[in-house]
């Protein structure tokens, strides 16, 4: 999939999500959460559904571990195929993100940052979206993400950016 970023707009979750691409933070991550036309979601290292955290954690220690919110109301889920962070309350944003299966999902709206949207790869998504799963809804075979790849980052990498950054991209770490 391909995900096009608000960087101007959200320029908090934008960034995170970038840097994490940059050091491999979500390859072979999980889609631990699989809601039937509904929603997608991954960016947990643990697949446990509330592991993660920020880039910014990374940068500053524990007390960056998460980052503030950045609504817009004109950015809405009002459409499939947005990209939005995945957060247990207000203004606590860290590495998990989600994508909706269907439209029109206003109940989201001002709650959740949407920063980005898939704009190749539809198919993709649709195919995780059809995914045999559990109780809990998370997919009977593994779906991870394989590799990421930024082709495009409006910011500046910090210094220590190349010491986070491992030399292979990190080993799947539950199932196969």
């Amino acid at each position: 999939m391909v995900v096009v970023l608000y960087t101007n707009d959200f320029p908090l979750a934008s960034q995170n999500f970038l840097k994490l691409c940059n050091i491999k933070y979500y390859n072979n991550c999980l889609f631990h959460t699989v809601h039937k036309d509904f929603l997608v979601q991954t960016g947990d290292p643990t697949a446990t559904g509330s592991g993660g955290h920020s880039f910014y954690k990374l940068l500053c220690g524990h007390q960056r571990t998460f980052f503030k919110d950045e609504i817009d109301p004109h950015i809405m889920h009002d459409i499939v195929a947005v990209v939005a962070m995945a957060s247990a309350g207000p203004n606590l944003n860290a590495s998990q993100f989600y994508i909706p299966t269907r439209p029109h999902l206003d109940y989201l709206d001002g709650k959740y940052t949407v920063f980005g949207i898939v704009r190749k790869g539809l198919d993709v998504l649709m195919k995780i979206n059809d995914a045999y799963v559990d109780a809990e809804n998370f997919p009977y075979q593994n779906i991870r993400i394989k590799h990421t790849y930024v082709l495009e980052d409006p910011f500046e990498d910090p210094t220590q950016v190349d010491e986070l950054r491992p030399q292979s991209s990190p080993a799947a770490r539950y199932g196969s």
